[in-house]
């Protein structure tokens, strides 16, 4: 038997106890979560071993301290969870996309020699069932579908890559709502977040959705009832808190996406919404920068420096003590090592099937009914991405688009890439311009804070 085969059998009897012993782990939890709460740590550590060590420690601090914010967060999720959904989310996330995919994604960037992602965003469709000003998703028309068949091939090939995590965009996915749930029945190992406008989850869906149990949506606010409204339609944020308020009886995990511009910046990370989310039962909320992408777009949308560096402050402020989970796309990147497009911890595939590096960077040579997604990572425009990340060593200045516009430019420049925008086609200097004078304004008090970022982890260290 040839020495990988053999490593491979060894990997998935070791994936199957671990499984095996978390399921066992949970029935335990659930006997006295209280009491058992440590010992399920004890497990994780046990089988963990290096791995995600300063992740399990901060889990751990919050699970013993009661003053930490994440205490009564913790105990929250335990048993306002269902128990089913708990399991079966845990174990698609820690076991299957954590410990054995990534190991496994490890692996296959050194053999060929290029980024493998950790997730894969895709785009169901282009359809929407409402019009929302400004969005770019709305650019390539409600005309365009991935099928069933392609989205699980991408799947299917994701998973010998590695990848268990999988990101669903738009146009409005749950226009696909039958689709989307029958990929969580075949693909139940793996889980699925999905970023939608929340109308359309009804009591029929939540239930679907409690039954498979790898489901969670991300659904989008632009701020209180009036700002959401004005960008998305009279009466979505009811709609969209109804949604909420059904899986929240159902015990469903759920969180909430927002886009902070110039505009909404104010209200959207203010107290007064955060504590309304936490009162909303959410249990995430993910925050993104407001990029200027189409032809159509509005630079004057684009936070100010200073806007931008109160949001950091508050989002870290939020996260530090309230119990609501927030990332925030563009200055969480510290974390993360840089920009996590071009197949280095996601890339986007759209409606039309072409591969983009980023899900708000259209500029592709490649489309998955071409390449496969191996060979679209090795590709020219992929392999642009992996030679030159980080774009910045100051990791608030991450992407080569807002923060870097010279660095797109001369990617798309050097390859073959083109537009992936179906209607309105938009060159990247069009694009990169817009940035210019955005990442020159925010380039020096991007370094203060990083400076300052940086002595206070050398203190703490």
């Amino acid at each position: 038997m040839r020495k990988h085969k053999k490593e491979e059998i060894t990997m998935d009897i070791s994936t199957t106890i671990k499984k095996f012993g978390l399921e066992q782990a949970f029935k335990y939890l659930y006997k006295d979560p209280e009491k058992n709460l440590l010992k399920m740590m004890d497990w994780a550590d046990k089988f963990a071993g290096n791995e995600f060590i300063s992740q399990r420690k901060i889990v751990r601090e919050a699970m013993t301290d009661p003053n930490h914010p994440y205490y009564g967060y913790i105990r929250h999720i335990i048993n306002d969870i269902d128990p089913h959904v708990m399991k079966t989310t845990a174990v698609n996330f820690f076991i299957n996309a954590a410990l054995v995919g990534w190991p496994k994604q490890n692996e296959s960037r050194k053999k060929y020699g290029c980024n493998i992602p950790w997730t894969i965003l895709l785009d169901p469709t282009s359809a929407c069932n409402l019009h929302c000003t400004g969005c770019w998703a709305a650019e390539y028309g409600n005309k365009l579908n991935l099928t069933y068949d392609e989205i699980d091939d991408i799947i299917e090939q994701g998973k010998k890559l590695g990848v268990y995590l999988y990101i669903y965009t738009g146009g409005e996915p749950l226009v696909r709502k039958k689709d989307l749930i029958g990929l969580c029945e075949k693909h139940s190992d793996c889980i699925f977040l999905c970023f939608t406008n929340g109308t359309l989850i009804d009591e029929a869906f939540a239930d679907e959705m409690l039954r498979v149990g790898n489901f969670v949506p991300a659904i989008s606010l632009e701020g209180f009832e009036t700002a959401t409204d004005l960008r998305r339609g009279n009466g979505v944020f009811k709609k969209a808190t109804s949604a909420m308020e059904i899986l929240r009886k159902k015990k469903l995990f759920y969180g909430i996406s927002s886009c902070y511009t110039s505009a909404n910046f104010a209200s959207i990370t203010s107290e007064e919404f955060f504590d309304s989310l936490i009162d909303l039962g959410a249990y995430f909320i993910w925050y993104f920068h407001y990029m200027p992408v189409g032809n159509d777009a509005s630079p004057e949308l684009m936070p100010t420096p200073a806007q931008r560096k109160e949001t950091y402050r508050r989002i870290r402020h939020y996260r530090a003590t309230k119990p609501l989970f927030a990332m925030d796309f563009q200055n969480d990147a510290e974390y993360v090592g840089g920009c996590i497009a071009g197949g280095r911890r996601y890339f986007h595939i759209n409606a039309n099937g072409d591969i983009d590096p980023c899900v708000f960077i259209h500029y592709s040579d490649s489309n998955i009914r071409e390449k496969t997604i191996l060979e679209a990572l090795q590709s020219p425009m992929m392999m642009a991405y992996h030679d030159n990340q980080p774009f910045n060593e100051n990791m608030l200045r991450p992407c080569p688009m807002l923060e870097n516009p010279e660095k797109l430019r001369d990617m798309v420049a050097g390859t073959d890439a083109r537009s992936t925008d179906l209607q309105s086609p938009e060159t990247v200097e069009h694009l990169c311009a817009k940035c210019d004078k955005y990442a020159k304004h925010w380039r020096p008090v991007a370094d203060e804070l990083w400076t300052n970022s940086r002595t206070n982890r050398e203190k703490a260290d």
